[in-house]
């Protein structure tokens, strides 16, 4: 069965590249060596991502990725897009190599579910583009260690050529037969069949809950893509009577703009804990709890800085705070007192925050 890893919350290593290899035109699989002294921290749930960090032009760069392996392997690698623009997917395409070392953050992350072997669920994943890295990982593991199980898979994509992984999903879907069907939905393809041509959107979606892909009979939900992508399939299934509980959500960016600057409680003072050591500081007004952090501690953990990815979370152990926005943490984690310290703000005079609970 896959384990998280051991660690109570990421810890950056120097881990060395075994391979780059590209995987589509704009999408390039970087499989890491993790060290043997090192399997046990990077042990991985499927759904789980990891941070990468490196040094590009003097500036410290920290990049989130999902793990696109099946968590039964000993494999950890992930799958980088490449942004025109983008340092680090630039560095990768173009500079990267087998040998390199880069900074990883081990494995954090809650977008995945319980398996059970004696579990005989269907599951179903709604992904678009490179959303489908963490899906690969949760739809492999799944089929693999559920053998009752069934998984139906919504990929979205411009074309044929565009799809990261179409030869491995092509052999997973050919080994599980009986067991998992994929749809390809395609926005640039004018022959393809015609109920699978465009995007995934509420349209199509609707028509797939009144007729093929009723909720009664689906047991949970995966959903990722772009943000407006997974919020509107995220409203269309609850709108259908999708317990939002069953719904697993992951974004890799949240809003394209950050959100207008919250003055933070004047004169709030913020404690926080991490790897067994205190500190304490002033937070300056408008500031994050997470950037306040890091003004004394450069490992805090973050990855995206915009409520997506869950890596700066922390229990809030004192005080109230009120975030921005949060893609990341589920209603059970709310309740238990878990907050995203890259959206939070204090609204009361002392805060205390701890990343190891």
């Amino acid at each position: 069965m896959p384990a998280r890893s051991s660690s109570p919350h990421a810890v950056l290593h120097r881990i060395p590249v075994a391979s780059v290899d590209p995987i589509t035109a704009d999408a390039t699989l970087v499989t890491f060596a993790v060290p043997e002294a090192l399997r046990d921290a990077f042990r991985f749930e499927p759904g789980q991502h990891v941070t990468v960090r490196t040094d590009l032009g003097g500036q410290g760069i920290r990049r989130n990725y999902s793990i696109c392996a099946p968590a039964t392997r000993a494999q950890l690698r992930i799958a980088v897009k490449h942004i025109p623009g983008g340092a680090f997917s630039t560095f990768v395409a173009n500079e990267l190599k087998a040998g390199d070392v880069l900074e990883l953050m081990t494995p954090t992350g809650r977008f995945g579910t319980p398996l059970d072997p004696l579990h005989r669920k269907h599951y179903v994943g709604l992904v678009a583009g490179s959303g489908i890295t963490p899906v690969l990982s949760i739809l492999a593991t799944t089929l693999e260690i559920e053998t009752e199980s069934r998984f139906t898979l919504i990929y979205g994509n411009r074309t044929k050529e565009s799809t990261m992984f179409r030869a491995e999903l092509d052999r997973l879907e050919s080994r599980y037969a009986d067991r998992l069907e994929i749809l390809h939905v395609l926005s640039s393809e004018p022959l393809h069949t015609p109920e699978l041509r465009g995007r995934i959107d509420r349209d199509k979606l609707t028509r797939w809950l009144t007729s093929t892909l009723r909720p009664a009979g689906v047991d949970e939900w995966f959903i990722c893509g772009p943000l407006a992508m997974a919020t509107a399939v995220r409203e269309t299934l609850i709108e259908h009577g999708v317990d939002s509980e069953r719904i697993h959500l992951e974004l890799f960016y949240g809003f394209d703009t950050p959100p207008a600057t919250r003055p933070s409680y004047a004169g709030a003072t913020v404690t926080f804990t991490l790897s067994g050591q205190r500190a304490i500081f002033d937070l300056v007004p408008g500031d994050s709890i997470l950037e306040g952090a890091l003004g004394l501690r450069s490992d805090a953990p973050y990855a995206c800085m915009g409520g997506a990815c869950g890596t700066c979370r922390a229990k809030l152990i004192e005080g109230n705070v009120e975030m921005d926005h949060n893609f990341a943490l589920r209603k059970a984690e709310l309740d238990a007192g878990y907050i995203l310290t890259c959206q939070s703000h204090p609204t009361t005079p002392f805060v205390a925050v701890d990343y190891d609970a």
